[in-house]
């Protein structure tokens, strides 16, 4: 199993932040964790507001927690929310059901780690994640849509 390093955590942050100047989002935190949702880096955009990294932190937890992007997570607390009321609980209240967190996967398809992106959209934020993760030549679940539940890769609650 690799690791992610603190230069892919740093090369995803920077990608999400440059491109959200770009596009002109909203003030911006992001968030990158190992396994076991292990803070290797994060940046609270300038006029950010309050408790992002906490925002950001519960997208990239939920994202590991559940083996899916985080607004799949949402989506599952929509459908079956005495299940997940139950999760949000039994983890310390650290799953932030909202989209914007995602899996970081390497070359050969491992979970290294998650970002969480917050401050925009649902959408936007998990666009954003996505953008950071391949500028840093990482992977998402979505560039392993052929393993399937195999290999733990889940792009539906189904």
């Amino acid at each position: 199993m690799s690791a992610l390093t603190l230069d892919q955590a740093n090369r995803v942050i920077d990608a999400v932040l440059r491109r959200a100047a770009e596009i002109d989002c909203r003030p911006l935190s992001v968030i990158v964790v190992e396994p076991g949702c292990k803070v290797k880096a994060f940046q609270k955009g300038d006029g950010s507001s309050m408790i992002r990294f906490e925002m950001a932190y519960g997208k990239a937890y939920a994202a590991l927690a559940l083996g899916r992007s985080s607004k799949l997570v949402r989506v599952r607390a929509e459908e079956r929310p005495i299940f997940m009321r139950y999760l949000m609980s039994a983890s310390g209240e650290q799953i932030f059901a909202e989209g914007g967190g995602l899996q970081i996967r390497n070359l050969e398809g491992e979970v290294i780690g998650a970002v969480g992106v917050t401050g925009d959209t649902e959408d936007r934020d998990e666009e954003l994640a996505a953008h950071g993760i391949h500028s840093a030549g990482l992977k998402t679940d979505a560039d392993f849509e052929g393993m399937g539940r195999h290999a733990g890769v889940r792009l539906s609650n189904r």
